[in-house]
């Protein structure tokens, strides 16, 4: 198979890459993530498959792909074990956000290779709330830092 790079490629970290069937769920980030990182690139698919052959023939990987557990066709689950089931996309971050709670599910993500489990919230403000606090998470963890955007000499909330 003719991969564009067998080595490592250059992952970007302003490119968030959702796997996300849910048209509902998909506006509601889009409209979280352009409140709070305006800076980031979305990209959105609503189905699985051919994720990871997808990334893996990519010249650029997405620094981060936000991943809904539950769609139909090729699970979240099988979207997430087929990802990590490659070395050379280890770098990308996998962020299970789902409306799942159940310990056993959040169990098997980690065992599978999640990055980080988030439950989905109903309530759009506390939605927005925990996907901010999730990219500010992955973007400190990765060496990146917000445009400041605070007035000079206002405290900052970091």
């Amino acid at each position: 198979m003719g991969h564009a790079d067998e080595g490592r490629r250059r992952v970007d970290n302003q490119w968030i890459l959702v796997v996300e069937d849910s048209a509902e769920d998909a506006e509601a980030i889009v409209r979280a993530l352009n409140r709070t990182h305006p800076e980031l690139r979305l990209e959105f698919t609503d189905h699985g498959e051919g994720i990871a052959e997808r990334l893996l023939e990519a010249a650029e990987l997405p620094g981060l792909v936000l991943l809904d557990l539950n769609m139909p066709g090729l699970s979240g689950h099988a979207v997430l074990s087929a990802i990590r089931a490659h070395p050379q996309l280890a770098e990308v971050t996998l962020i299970v956000f789902t409306s799942s709670t159940a310990p056993a599910e959040v169990d098997a993500c980690y065992a599978a290779g999640a990055d980080s489990y988030i439950y989905k919230p109903v309530n759009f403000a506390l939605f927005r709330t925990v996907l901010k606090g999730a990219i500010d998470y992955w973007q400190q963890t990765k060496g990146q830092s917000r445009p400041d955007t605070s007035v000079p000499g206002s405290p900052s909330v970091k």
